[in-house]
C-alpha cells in the first residue's frame, strides 16, 4: 500500500508537467493571449505604481542589477518589521521584538528562498511578521527564481543582449503563476483542517485537566505558498510534521504535488521556450534518474531500519516520524524536499537512518535534481555547459551548446558558481568545528554531530531550509554564518548565469554539422549524470564518509 500511494502521487506530478509547462511558456512568451483580459488589469496598475515601462528590454547587467537592488531593499524592510514588531498592529499574543542576529539571519533566509529557521515561529513571530516579512518574500522569492531562470533561456535563444524584463517576469509570476495556485491550495488545506484565522492563541484543557495554549493562526495560506514556491519553512516549529500545517495524508500528498509541480513543468517549459522539446525531456530524463535513485535509497533504508533494532522484532524506522504519514509518505516527502529545494519537512531528518540520511545531503550537495523553481533548472544548466565543454575536449572541437559555442568566459563563469558552493559548505563546517563556542551547539558528538553541522551550512547554501535537528542554531556564530553562506549561495550563481546569458545572447549561431555534439540524446544524458555525481562524488565525498557514511557503517 505505501509503495502504490508513492506511485500515485508521482503519476499525478507527471501528468501536470505538460499542461503546466506548457502554460508557463505562455505566462513568460509576452505574447498577447486571453490571460491578458483576466491579469493584465492588475498588472498595468503595478507597472504604474512602480514606475516600469512594459515594454522596456535590459541587458543582462540591468536586468541583474534590477533583481539585487528589489532583493536588498525588501530585505531591509523585512529586518526591520522583525526588530519593531512588538509595537505594530497585528501581534494578539504579545510577542517581543526579534534579537538582531536572528533577524539578520531569517531576513536573509526569506529573501534567498531558503527559509531556514533559527527560531519556532509560533513562539518567536507576530502575525503581521508572518504575513509582511514570512508569507510575501516566499512569493517574491520565488517569482525571482523564475524570472531569472526565464532570462537565461531567452539569452540562449536570443540574437542580442536583451534578456526581457525583471519587473514585468516578477509581477506576472505572481499575478499569474503563484497567486491563483496558492489560492487555489489554501482553500483545499483550509478545507482538511489547516487554520486561517487572525484571531490569537486559545487555551484548552486537555483530558488530564491539565490547561494547555493551542497556536493558531494564518497558516494555510503560508503553507499554500511555501509548497507552491517550493520555499520551506513553518508558522510551526515542528513544520509541516504539525497537525496544524500537515493534518492528513491527503494534505501531505497536496504538499508532495506542490513542492515538485513548477520545478518539474519548468524543465518542460525550457525545452519548449528553446524550440527544441528533445532537449528539454533530455535534461529532465537526468534529473528524474537521480531523482528515483535517491528516492529508492532513503525507501529501502527506512523499510529496512537499523539491525539492531530489527533483532529485537522492530521492523523499519519509524523513529521521527509521523504515524499518519507512515515509512513511505515519509521517504517520498524527504526526497522531495531536498530535490525540489523546498526545506519543509515532515519527519525529523536526524532520525532517518545514516543510509537514509544521505539521500537529503546528496540532493542537496548537488543542487541539481529539479532544485526549486528557476534556480534548480540553471544549476542542471551549469553542469549541462560543463558536460558540453569536457566533451568538445574531448574530441578536439569547440564546445557548442544551441548553436552556440561555449568558450572560456562561459566556462569559467560556470566553474565559479559550481566551485562556491561546495566552498561555502566545507570551510564554515570545518570552521565551526574547529571552535569550542559552536561545537557546545552541537547536540550529539562524534559522527553524528558532524553531520548535524554539515546539514545546517549545506542547507544554507542550496537554500534548501531543512534542518537535520539536533544543533542549537539560534547562537550568535550559527546564525550570522548560515546567513552569509545564504546569501552568497543564492546570489553567487545568479550573477554568473545571467553573465552566461549575456554572453551567449549576443553570439553567432554556428551551423549544425555533422561533427556537432548533439546534447539531446540519451548517450548525453548519460554522460550529464556521470558528470554530475563524479563531481558531486570527489568534491563532497570525503565529509559524507566522516559523517553519515561511517555512522552506517558503525551501525552495520
Amino acid at each position: 500500500m505505501g509503495l502504490l500511494q508513492v506511485v500515485i502521487t508521482l503519476v499525478i506530478i507527471m501528468i501536470l508537467v505538460k499542461p503546466v509547462g506548457s502554460y508557463l511558456v505562455k505566462v513568460f512568451g509576452y505574447e498577447k493571449s486571453g490571460l491578458d483580459r483576466v491579469f493584465g488589469p492588475f498588472e498595468r496598475v503595478s507597472y504604474r505604481l512602480m514606475g516600469v515601462k512594459e515594454d522596456e528590454a535590459m541587458g543582462w547587467k540591468k536586468y541583474l542589477g534590477a533583481v539585487l537592488i528589489v532583493n536588498f531593499v525588501m530585505m531591509i524592510l523585512m529586518y526591520a518589521v522583525f526588530r519593531l514588531q512588538k509595537y505594530l498592529p497585528l501581534n494578539p499574543d504579545g510577542i517581543d521584538n526579534v534579537s538582531p542576529t536572528i533577524a539578520f539571519n531569517t531576513a536573509i533566509s526569506f529573501i534567498t528562498n531558503t527559509n531556514w529557521q533559527a527560531y519556532s515561529g509560533e513562539n518567536t513571530m507576530s502575525y503581521l511578521s508572518q504575513m509582511v516579512a514570512i508569507t510575501f518574500p516566499m512569493f517574491t522569492s520565488a517569482a525571482t527564481g523564475f524570472a531569472v531562470a526565464v532570462a537565461f533561456i531567452r539569452g540562449l535563444v536570443g540574437r542580442q543582449d536583451n534578456l526581457g524584463n525583471f519587473y514585468v517576469d516578477m509581477t506576472r509570476s505572481i499575478t499569474r503563476v503563484f497567486l491563483p495556485l496558492s489560492f487555489i491550495v489554501a482553500l483545499i488545506l483550509v478545507f482538511q483542517g489547516v487554520p486561517q484565522t487572525l484571531l490569537g492563541a486559545v487555551q484548552a484543557t486537555t483530558i488530564e485537566g491539565a490547561e494547555q495554549t493551542i497556536t493558531r493562526g494564518l497558516v494555510a495560506s503560508l503553507e499554500s505558498i511555501k509548497h507552491i514556491g517550493t520555499n520551506g519553512g513553518g508558522w510551526f516549529g515542528t513544520n509541516a510534521a504539525h497537525p496544524f500545517e500537515n493534518p492528513t495524508p491527503f494534505t501531505n500528498m497536496i504538499h508532495i504535488i506542490c513542492m515538485m509541480l513548477l520545478p518539474t513543468s519548468l524543465v518542460y517549459a525550457f525545452g519548449l521556450m528553446i524550440k527544441n522539446k528533445k532537449q528539454g525531456w533530455t535534461v529532465f530524463a537526468a534529473m528524474g534518474i537521480i531523482f528515483l535513485v535517491m528516492l529508492a535509497t532513503v525507501f529501502y533504508a527506512e523499510y529496512k531500519g537499523i539491525a539492531a533494532v530489527d533483532a529485537l522484532g522492530v521492523h523499519g524506522n519509524m523513529e521521527g516520524k509521523e504515524v499518519r504519514f507512515g515509512l513511505s509518505e515519509t521517504a517520498l516527502f524527504t526526497t522531495v524536499t531536498t530535490a525540489a529545494t523546498t526545506g519543509s519537512v515532515n519527519a525529523m531528518h536526524e532520525s532517518l537512518t545514516p543510509l537514509g540520511s544521505i539521500v537529503p545531503f546528496a540532493e542537496m550537495m548537488l543542487n541539481n535534481v529539479f532544485g526549486g523553481k528557476g534556480v534548480g533548472l540553471l544549476n542542471g544548466l551549469l553542469y549541462l555547459i560543463l558536460s558540453v565543454f569536457i566533451c568538445g575536449l574531448m574530441v578536439g572541437r569547440t564546445p557548442e551548446f544551441m548553436g552556440k559555442k561555449i568558450e572560456g568566459k562561459e566556462v569559467k563563469l560556470a566553474a565559479i558558481a559550481i566551485l562556491t558552493h561546495p566552498l561555502i559548505i566545507l570551510a564554515p563546517t570545518a570552521w565551526a568545528l574547529i571552535r569550542p563556542e559552536s561545537v557546545t551547539s552541537i547536540a550529539n558528538q562524534g559522527m553524528h554531530g558532524l553531520s548535524e553541522v554539515l546539514y545546517a551550512f549545506t542547507s544554507g547554501a542550496a537554500n534548501n531550509g531543512s534542518a537535520f535537528g539536533g544543533l542549537s542554531a539560534g547562537t550568535n556564530f550559527y546564525a550570522m554564518s548560515i546567513g552569509l553562506v545564504m546569501l552568497v549561495g543564492r546570489y553567487i550563481s545568479i550573477i554568473a548565469m545571467l553573465a552566461i546569458a549575456g554572453s551567449l545572447a549576443t553570439k553567432r549561431v554556428v551551423p549544425v554539422t555533422t561533427g556537432t555534439l548533439r546534447t539531446n540524446t540519451p548517450l548525453f544524458m548519460g554522460i550529464l549524470i556521470m558528470i554530475i555525481l563524479v563531481i558531486g562524488a570527489l568534491t563532497f565525498f570525503p565529509a559524507l564518509a566522516l559523517g553519515p557514511i561511517a555512522e552506517h557503517l558503525a551501525a552495520r
